[in-house]
């Protein structure tokens, strides 16, 4: 839990935008981590099979409600922290422009994007983590980066036009 639970944290807040649910979770995560220890082959790292229990149980908690609230930027949070400074720094970056950008994507290149770029997640162990085929994940990434490009550059158009 010391190792990891700042990523399982990180990955169920993103999911759920909810610290309190976040913090839920990842004691689920580790429970059932725990209990199912002797099953972990060893064929991905700990922090992708860690990753893939989270990423599963935001599903299933989360269900079609997942990203009905805007996360913040989950990187920024410190597990633990619970003051008013923190809170205010939340809110700032949940307004932060890339974030806003990322979050008018669909889900699924949000989550690609997460996990690629806020877990540091491979493509193989992106695909183990989410159940999708390698090529799925590699498509979904690039097609994310573009239309996150697009978005931007929409955005960077309007404000010239319009002297913003």
């Amino acid at each position: 839990m010391e190792h990891y639970g700042a990523t399982v944290m990180r990955t169920a807040y993103f999911y759920t935008g909810d610290r309190h649910l976040a913090e839920d979770i990842s004691q689920e995560v580790f429970l059932r981590a725990y209990r199912t220890w002797t099953s972990f082959r060893g064929e991905s790292a700990v922090k992708t099979w860690l990753t893939t229990i989270a990423v599963n149980v935001c599903r299933d908690k989360m269900g079609v409600r997942m990203f009905s609230e805007q996360p913040t930027d989950p990187s920024r949070m410190e597990r633990g922290r619970t003051i008013s400074v923190e809170e205010e720094a939340l809110e700032r970056l949940k307004k932060s422009e890339l974030l806003q950008h990322v979050l008018r994507l669909p889900l699924p290149y949000q989550e690609v994007l997460f996990l690629y770029y806020y877990s540091d997640l491979s493509t193989p162990e992106i695909a183990d983590a989410t159940k999708t085929p390698e090529g799925t994940v590699r498509n979904r990434l690039h097609r994310a980066r573009e239309a996150l490009a697009r978005e931007m550059k929409k955005e960077e158009t309007y404000n010239d036009g319009y002297g913003s």
